[in-house]
């Protein structure tokens, strides 16, 4: 049956346009209830549940369906899933447009209304409906809302309704589903002092007048990891130079919360602030200890000269909350019987969350799931509930799982729609796979990888031509042959974005089939490859370029330190070693000129732990090591990926997928010249290639590390590089490469991004068609936004997994004392590096219960003198190190000064510290 609307509409113009909307009513739509006679052959997709609800409902004794209302929906399944994934769920809300449930909306009646009244049409249909196919059983479908009108009419009109609260507490067989509710709303659920602690937030229509004024500004709060009550506010669309507000102060911070979208009010400017060197941790039990926090606030205002001074704000409103679901720790209440607890997030920029549940004493050690569901302006912490117990703090499956959680990285196991798409095996190489495809099977080509890989992306070649010139090639795993654009098993790849490489554990971007078998150039096997070939002679000049589809069959796959076994080893002189020499020799010329063109050689202390067969836990802890071969492959990857760039540009100017590395600002390399000025050096970065140059000259006989301790500096005041559509963009120099131009193409196993820039390319060589969505820039741009972000979380993913085990192999190994070098000074405490291990951490001044000592910062130069001794950027000190468990919540190696000696603040390197796990102690003397 066809309903239909007319009404006319106003155009821009002034003209008049006539809108016909068509309602299509079905009256073939089944109930979906199994075994109804009346609708037996109308049921489209999923049906009810075979089995109605039973449990244990005091309220609701005979079984039942449930119908709750789309406010329900979406505040109590919504409050714990990561935002942007409601408008798809709100979609599928929607009940059919069936003839017999269809209702028009009545004059003078809102669309809110006319919806509540569809439901409680659907839901008294629902129930004469199923008197009918099971009168004997007495099935039934109770009404779900906490809107109190609703709830109302619907008891009018007959029908079984409850509010979500009521239906929960009454299931006796499970009162913990209490905990799990979300709260219904800020006001209904305030402590009961009712202080006023913050300022009331702006509604968004004044926000958005005030933003159009220009008397606010939009943007991201970032809060800060190393002090709670201080962030960043980066406002979207400012220049370059003035875009970062600091708030500083719980009042300022307004209860925003990391990651929202806020609107800022500037202060004036005899109120702007440096940003803070002290480091503070909310450690408080008292939620309401407002004084407390005034007086820490007080830590942070710090004599500064006018340069240092930043724009500084407050928060007014918040434009869009981006809350998701939280891990951490119960920090259970001294209260005894309370049922009101405070829940400590593990990432330290989200604040406390105040939850009440009653099953404290079996959440107490164990790692859980939290959703904020509001923040009142009189409480000191935004209140939630408990959503999930993901199992004992410690236990390697329980923090793998909380770190890939904290970082959104997607790790549930591939779908079968995914997998369904994936070749069927056995597999080999057709006719029709080698059309538009060369055959290079026969080439000595070989693999060059860290040890235990298996998604084996590239492999090399390099011979000599008759014309005595050398043909050298970059083999690359043809993934994009696998994955065809549109499937599901691209939608996956691309929501994934980047292969995750943990410490025990790879989280794949594609299955398993795909990234260490048919994909993997594993030697003595027929393989699918997209090829870069050039011709150059001995000096390494590029004389001609080619792209290809190929077919190979590696020879060898070999780990670096057997590559470079082969290239030192005057005993061999096979093929695949001569190959490999003719490529070594070739990468140093390559590296040389690159380096000559302003190219940074910086550094960043990378380790790799050794496991226990049986255990799996570290048993040691070292720096990786670099040769001649790790760079060999590097210069030949970062010469296909440049090509392959200026390929790509070539045809397809406004959309091709491009990685650039912006040059970081003056403000950036503040610290960097500061520290080298500090060690009678002189750092120029005015341009990459004067920063180069300047680290280069930076040598000291008598300290040789302090080279590598300045570009390990100069690698922290580098921003992130990018991925960008080039048709959204201007600047495509990428500056640490020194290269006008760059992309992704030679990991496309690993990184979604290789694997458009694949597509691209093969379009452009005419070895496949193109589709809409690869020539649609703003696609594009929302895809590069993507991957931007997941390969940002990979890395902090990969260092929280270096982090725990670091915990756990100094757990194993007891308390050492190492020599280290001073990374930063800060107001209360150093940061320093331990070579040895690799490893950072902060020896701290001010203690807890302890006596102050004298502390003087210099932000000049930076220094800091604690009594008598002063202490600058890479001063050689001697560090405890041991792993403190007294905070279950936030295990962390703890460091300790031994040398240089200061009186009540050194200690002996055999003293232990008797405290670190005191909660250990307790926990055992509760279960005793």
């Amino acid at each position: 049956m066809l309903k239909s609307k007319t009404f006319l509409k106003k155009t821009r113009a002034g003209g008049v346009m006539k809108i016909v909307r068509e309602h299509y009513l079905r009256d073939d739509i089944g109930c979906g209830a199994p075994g109804c006679a009346a609708c037996d052959g109308a049921h489209e997709g999923p049906v009810l549940e075979p089995q109605p609800l039973d449990p244990a409902s005091s309220l609701c004794p005979r079984p039942h369906y449930l119908l709750p209302d789309t406010n329900v929906l979406l505040h109590q399944i919504l409050s714990v899933w990561r935002p942007g994934t409601w408008a798809s769920v709100a979609s599928s809300l929607r009940l059919p447009g069936s003839l017999e449930t269809y209702v028009e909306q009545e004059q003078g009646e809102n669309a809110n209304d006319r919806n509540d009244r569809a439901i409680r049409v659907a839901a008294k249909w629902y129930n004469e409906h199923l008197k009918k196919i099971s009168a004997e059983n007495h099935l039934q479908v109770i009404f779900i809302t906490n809107d109190k009108k609703n709830k109302e009419k619907a008891i009018e009109e007959g029908i079984p309704a409850f509010t979500c609260e009521e239906y929960v507490k009454s299931l006796t067989a499970n009162p913990e589903l209490i905990d799990r509710l979300a709260c219904l709303s800020e006001e209904g659920n305030e402590i009961e002092s009712g202080r006023i602690i913050f300022s009331e937030h702006l509604p968004l229509s004044k926000l958005q007048q005030g933003i159009k004024s220009g008397t606010y500004l939009q943007g991201t709060f970032r809060a800060s990891r190393e002090n709670y009550l201080e962030a960043t506010v980066w406002v979207h669309g400012d220049t370059e130079d003035d875009k970062e507000i600091i708030l500083q102060g719980l009042k300022n911070l307004n209860r925003a919360v990391h990651e929202d979208i806020v609107a800022v009010e500037l202060l004036p400017k005899n109120q702007w602030v440096a940003p803070s060197s002290v480091v503070l941790h909310d450690e408080g039990q008292n939620e309401d200890d407002v004084e407390k926090e005034e007086e820490r606030e007080c830590l942070l205002k710090t004599a500064a000269n006018e340069k240092m001074l930043k724009p500084t704000g407050r928060v007014v409103g918040i434009i869009k909350r981006n809350w998701r679901p939280y891990c951490g720790m119960l920090s259970k209440s001294d209260i005894k019987e309370s049922r009101r607890h405070l829940f400590t997030p593990a990432d330290r920029r989200i604040p406390r969350i105040r939850i009440e549940t009653r099953q404290a004493s079996a959440l107490e050690g164990r790692r859980i799931i939290v959703a904020i569901d509001g923040w009142p302006r009189n409480s000191r912490y935004p209140n939630g509930h408990f959503v999930k117990n993901l199992g004992d703090v410690g236990d390697k499956e329980t923090e793998t799982e909380v770190l890939l959680l904290e970082h959104d990285v997607p790790h549930q196991p591939f779908s079968q729609a995914v997998l369904s798409f994936l070749p069927k095996m056995p597999w080999s190489i057709t006719e029709k796979d080698m059309k538009n495809r060369e055959d290079l099977r026969h080439l000595c080509v070989c693999s060059v990888d860290p040890p235990g890989c298996t998604d084996i992306d590239d492999a090399l070649h390099c011979r000599e031509l008759e014309n005595g010139n050398l043909e050298v090639g970059v083999h690359i795993a043809d993934v994009s042959h696998f994955i065809r654009p549109g499937n599901a098993l691209d939608q996956e790849s691309a929501r994934r974005g980047t292969t995750v490489y943990l410490c025990e554990k790879r989280i794949d971007m594609v299955p398993e089939l795909l990234s260490s078998n048919l994909c993997s150039l594993r030697c003595n096997v027929d393989r699918l490859a997209f090829s870069c070939i050039w011709e150059m002679n001995h000096n390494a000049e590029i004389l001609k370029v080619r792209f290809t589809k190929s077919a190979i069959n590696s020879k060898a796959s070999l780990t670096y330190a057997e590559a470079q076994m082969r290239i030192d080893s005057a005993a061999m002189n096979d093929e695949i070693t001569t190959s490999l020499r003719g490529l070594n020799k070739l990468a140093k010329i390559l590296k040389k000129r690159r380096i000559e063109k302003g190219a940074l050689t910086l550094s960043s202390p990378e380790v790799r732990f050794h496991m226990d067969s049986e255990t799996h836990d570290p048993i040691d802890l070292q720096t990786k090591e670099l040769r001649e071969t790790n760079s060999m492959v590097e210069e030949f990857m970062l010469l296909a990926n440049i090509s392959v760039a200026k390929k790509i540009h070539e045809e397809f100017s406004e959309h091709a997928l491009l990685r650039k590395h912006p040059a970081p600002p003056p403000s950036n390399y503040e610290i960097l010249v500061k520290a080298a000025k500090s060690k009678n050096l002189e750092i120029k970065t005015d341009t990459a290639k004067s920063l180069a140059d300047s680290l280069d000259r930076a040598d000291s006989p008598t300290f040789p590390y302090l080279n590598t301790l300045l570009r390990i500096l100069a690698t922290r005041c580098m921003m992130q590089a990018v991925y960008f559509c080039s048709g959204m963009d201007n600047d495509f120099h990428h500056y640490g490469l020194a290269s006008p131009i760059y992309t992704h193409f030679t990991s496309p196993i690993r990184r979604y991004a290789d694997i458009i820039v694949h597509r691209l390319l093969a379009v452009a060589i005419g070895a496949d068609c193109t589709y809409p969505e690869l020539t649609d820039k703003h696609k594009l741009a929302d895809l590069c936004k993507n991957l931007n972000f997941r390969h940002k979380m990979a890395q902090y993913a990969q260092r929280a997994s270096v982090a725990f085990h670091t915990q756990l192999f100094f757990k194993s190994k007891g308390i050492v004392s190492e020599e280290a070098y001073i990374l930063f000074v800060r107001k209360n405490a150093i940061v320093v590096l331990i070579p040895k291990y690799g490893l950072e951490g902060t020896v701290f001044f001010e203690e807890k219960d302890k006596p102050k000592p004298r502390l003087i910062y210099d932000d000049e130069i930076p220094s800091l003198k604690i009594e008598d001794t002063v202490f600058h950027i890479f001063d050689k000190v001697k560090v405890k190190i041991m792993l403190d468990s007294s905070n279950l919540q936030h295990q962390k190696i703890r460091m300790s000064l031994v040398e240089p000696q200061i009186p009540g603040i050194s200690i002996s390197a055999d003293t232990p510290n008797m405290d670190i796990d005191e909660p250990e102690r307790k926990k055992k003397k509760r279960e005793k």
